[in-house]
């Protein structure tokens, strides 16, 4: 088990960092979503299922929808 959470962690962590310094705003975007994945399965491994649902609804699914509907509807810049 502690396996399992410290490989989710890292893998947390390295989308993190990856969200941060992609360019591309769509990758950013995807990895952030993939933070908040990770977050919600560490939830629901910590026993909180209310709170890992409630993350992977609005944390991975609303938030991302909204960013790349905003990123869709803009121009881009950072190419």
């Amino acid at each position: 088990m502690i396996l399992i959470v410290t490989l989710l962690v890292v893998l947390m962590l390295a989308a993190a960092i990856c969200a941060a310094v992609f360019k591309d705003l769509i990758s950013a975007v995807i990895s952030g979503c993939l933070v908040s994945l990770i977050a919600a399965v560490l939830f629901y491994l910590l026993h909180a299922p209310d709170v890992a649902m409630a993350e992977a609804s609005i944390g991975a699914a609303l938030v991302t929808a909204v960013f790349i509907i905003a990123i869709k509807r803009t121009e881009r810049y950072e190419e």
